[in-house]
């Protein structure tokens, strides 16, 4: 037998199409703030600790089964094969379950906004009063289409009137039904047996156990959430807008009360498993996905979206693109920088403007300052890599490492093809391709002798911008006795240009 605090089982409803949707994918499974909607009520289900947790399922019910038990292994789903209602539903549901003793709570699969601690209340309302259904209700600005909460001269409730059937008087009560109930677990079996389809839909609803209870002389009561928002569900994609944006109000809220400074709270966004730490600033244009986490003191943003990433305490990114990558303490990365998964940074490393890495280790105090490609790489500490490098990692077949030392030097528009490494102290030479290791302390140079071929514009482009300018640069030069008046003649063909030397 289950304590009283704890319920003997919750039933989450997640069975239907929602049609209204308009989608191919089933309403309990489109997303919000980094959780399905069926997620965000599992969720909230989870801090009753339920001795069995049911989820009744049935369009799609295939891709539905295997989220929620993706999402808590202990799931039992029931199938719902044809939807004869909320009360044929739990009745699906209590089928898949044992004998039960003690409170069963009935749950949507699309209310997003609930928590746990009004579950909790819920069922502490339940049990304390000894009651054979306690309806979870709420006060809305606008009950209509909504099932009102009929109650006596003494506030006990009566029955639960759907708006279609409401008289005029009926409809003026502000009370709603949220759908979500309490239930001893004696009493629900012995009502659901009773219930009948003698309705418009002919279907079976839940709602005429709370009528069946009280004509039978059962207590029946009501707990008003503390929040009418947490009672709202979803039928199309514009409800499912307002749902996240309700959301991402509560996540933003709850940051800035811990301790973080939100810019402009209108347009970040956060998901659910994120936590920022004291003193952290989010600039406006911020998305925070996953389960990130945004250490003290760390500044992010503006526009920046950071996925399954960690920023140390005192980093700075920004106008930045990273998912699942490691950002230390101090460091900085962007503008304009991109982490991809495996993308290490130590403390002080550096990532600049028009960055990309992947799968990359960068050491304490190394720099990657600008219009680079670093994927599967080792860079040791306090280095520096030259603009427009490129780490060459791939054959088309293999993917391939390469280390850079710590204190290396290495020049612009170099190319590290590998398996290759640069040793400690070592440098290497602008526009270098580098395919053999580099020994510490070494300088690697790596490219052709240039040469200059005097007079080719003049030859092969005559009558250009670029042939005149030459020319008349040549004329000041030669009156200044610093060149040869005259064009050298052409004797070698140049490859590529078609030029004499």
């Amino acid at each position: 037998m289950t304590s009283p605090a704890r319920p003997a089982a919750v039933v989450i409803l997640a069975a239907g199409e929602g049609t209204r949707m308009k989608s191919d994918t089933p309403k309990v499974l489109h997303e919000l703030c980094g959780r399905s909607l069926v997620g965000h009520v599992l969720a909230a289900a989870g801090a009753l600790e339920p001795a069995h947790l049911a989820v009744v399922v049935g369009y799609q019910r295939d891709r539905v089964a295997a989220h929620v038990t993706e999402q808590d292994p202990r799931v039992v789903t029931a199938v719902q094969d044809q939807q004869l209602g909320t009360g044929h539903a739990v009745r699906c549901a209590l089928a898949e379950l044992p004998d039960l003793d003690g409170p069963v709570v009935v749950l949507n699969g699309d209310t997003p906004l609930l928590t746990g601690e009004t579950l909790q209340a819920l069922v502490a309302t339940h049990v304390e009063k000894g009651n054979a259904a306690t309806v979870l209700t709420a006060s809305v600005p606008d009950p209509t289409g909504l099932g009102r909460i009929v109650r006596d001269a003494d506030g006990h409730v009566r029955r639960i009137v759907e708006h279609r059937d409401a008289t005029p008087e009926e409809r003026t009560i502000a009370e709603i039904n949220s759908g979500m109930f309490a239930f001893d677990a004696k009493h629900l079996h012995a009502m659901l047996d009773r219930l009948t389809t003698d309705n418009d839909q002919g279907q079976e609803y839940l709602t005429d156990v709370l009528g069946l209870l009280v004509e039978d002389g059962h207590p029946v009561a009501a707990m008003v959430a503390p929040d009418y928002r947490e009672t709202l569900g979803c039928n199309d994609r514009v409800e499912l807008a307002g749902l996240r944006a309700l959301l991402r109000d509560r996540l933003v809220t709850a940051a800035m009360r811990a301790g973080a400074t939100v810019v402009d709270p209108a347009s970040v966004w956060f998901d659910v498993d994120v936590r920022l730490g004291r003193d952290v600033v989010v600039h406006p244009n911020v998305q925070l996905r996953g389960a990130t986490v945004i250490e003290d003191r760390a500044e992010v943003g503006p526009d920046t979206t950071l996925v399954d990433t960690r920023v140390g305490t005192g980093a700075s990114v920004v106008r930045a693109h990273a998912l699942q990558a490691e950002i230390g303490p101090e460091a900085s990365v962007g503008p304009y920088a991109y982490l991809r998964p495996g993308s290490v940074l130590a403390r002080k490393a550096k990532v600049g403007t028009y960055v990309e890495t992947k799968n990359a280790t960068i050491g304490e105090g190394s720099k990657v300052p600008h219009l680079t490609y670093v994927g599967d790489a080792t860079i040791g500490e306090q280095s520096n890599i030259g603009a427009s490098s490129v780490f060459v990692n791939y054959d088309g077949v293999k993917k391939y490492h390469t280390v850079i030392g710590d204190h290396a030097r290495t020049g612009s528009d170099t190319m590290f093809v590998a398996p290759v490494s640069v040793g400690d102290g070592a440098y290497t030479a602008a526009g270098s391709v580098i395919t053999e290791d580099v020994p510490p302390g070494a300088m690697a140079v790596a490219r052709s002798r240039q040469r200059n071929i005097e007079g080719w514009v003049e030859r092969r482009r005559p009558g250009t911008p670029a042939a005149e300018a030459a020319a008349a640069a040549r004329r000041v030069a030669s009156e200044e006795g610093t060149v040869e008046s005259s064009i050298p003649p052409a004797t070698t063909e140049i490859p590529g240009t078609g030029s004499d030397h």
